[in-house]
């Protein structure tokens, strides 16, 4: 009999440390974006100071970018969390509506955690170009990004909402944002497109004397293109503190919003380390904006209305909203404290001298 009960004892304690040690090896991976490009670095933060704290290892993947992330975090195993850029996602929303199969079994199950920063878009042409503002691009060599990335979407979709039109098939090179501005330089295409929330390795660690062959396009506010664009894009503009030894003004241009993005998971041990997860995302969100890339210090933790076909996860959404509610209580009860302090402060400088009735019912001092 004792014999048996230490069995099983030693079965359950067994069972405890298989469970444990599974909770605390959650190993997943985020895709994100090219390894000079801003998505990379976001990843990386959000493994240090989100993931690590929650107990999971987070991999961070790079890749082309958005419309790869999307299909990897699909398709592809262990690929738990993705970042995606918003017209990318809307594109597909709106070809799953149309009636495409393949892009609404993509889409469909997959669900928002938040969304993040917005990500500036870069028109570059090289400092001897006559091209002063965005609108004088069409019919030009331009590099779109590669197929499968973010940039590339809005590159084509951009175009097309300016002009009416697609780029010419001629005119349109899919190239590696690196390879873009080096076909740029030696003059094989006129304009590289580029997607990035700024300041962007890709500039800030390019070789001097090359950056100075180089330089952006503005956005022209009274061309017509101008307002069609707005149709989808918001203005934005490059800040010269954003490239101090580069820039000598801002730059107007156009961007595009970053989201976190999962899929609708409902086995038991994803939804607890997605739920930890979210937790640790709020508790650690100041050391996000403090230590992490300055694009952080633009997220807001916050839970806007989505458009339709946009669906947050909603096992995160309820942690990060009781989380938020948290917050923001004990923001104002802060405020309150502080005001109520301040209040106490001015009420002892303005009181009478105390009598010697209230020194005597302990009234004084209060």
């Amino acid at each position: 009999m004792l014999k048996a009960i230490l069995t099983g004892l030693a079965g359950l304690i067994a069972l405890l440390f298989v469970t444990l040690a599974a909770a605390a090896n959650a190993h997943y991976k985020i895709v994100t974006g090219p390894e000079r490009g801003t998505y990379i670095q976001i990843g990386n933060d959000l493994s240090k100071w989100v993931a690590q704290p929650a107990g999971i290892d987070l991999d961070v993947i790079p890749s082309k970018g958005s419309a790869e992330n999307v299909q990897r975090m699909r398709f592809e195993p262990g690929v738990k969390l993705a970042l995606v850029q918003s017209d990318v996602y809307q594109a597909y929303v709106d070809m799953a509506n149309s009636g495409n199969e393949d892009a609404g079994t993509t889409i469909r199950p997959l669900r928002l955690i938040m969304p993040l920063y917005d990500e500036e878009i870069y028109f570059v042409v090289r400092n001897d170009s006559p091209m002063k503002t965005i609108n004088e691009i069409k019919d030009k060599v331009i590099s779109v990004g590669l197929i499968g990335s973010g940039t590339a979407q809005s590159a084509t979709t951009l175009y097309r909402l300016m002009f009416g039109q697609p780029i010419p098939e001629q005119n349109a090179q899919h190239l590696s944002n690196e390879d873009a501005l080096a076909a740029l330089i030696v003059k094989k295409i006129d304009v590289a497109i580029i997607v990035a929330g700024q300041p962007a390795k890709l500039f800030t660690e390019m070789n001097p004397d090359l950056l100075q062959q180089i330089r952006f396009l503005r956005v022209d506010p009274n061309a017509p293109e101008t307002a069609r664009a707005k149709q989808t894009y918001f203005p934005a503009t490059i800040r010269v503190s954003s490239y101090p030894n580069w820039l000598k003004e801002d730059v107007p241009t156009w961007t595009v919003k970053a989201f976190l993005v999962t899929y609708d998971y409902n086995l038991r041990d994803t939804v607890g380390n997605l739920n930890r997860f979210a937790d640790s995302l709020c508790d650690n969100f100041d050391n996000l904006q403090e230590h992490g890339h300055p694009k952080w210090k633009q997220v807001k933790l916050e839970l806007p209305a989505l458009g339709k076909g946009w669906q947050y996860y909603p096992p995160v959404e309820k942690h990060l909203k009781a989380c938020l509610a948290h917050r923001a209580a004990t923001q104002a009860a802060g405020a309150a404290g502080t005001e109520r302090a301040a209040a106490a402060t001015t009420q002892k400088v303005n009181r009478r001298p105390c009598s010697e009735q209230e020194r005597l019912l302990l009234l004084c001092g209060k």
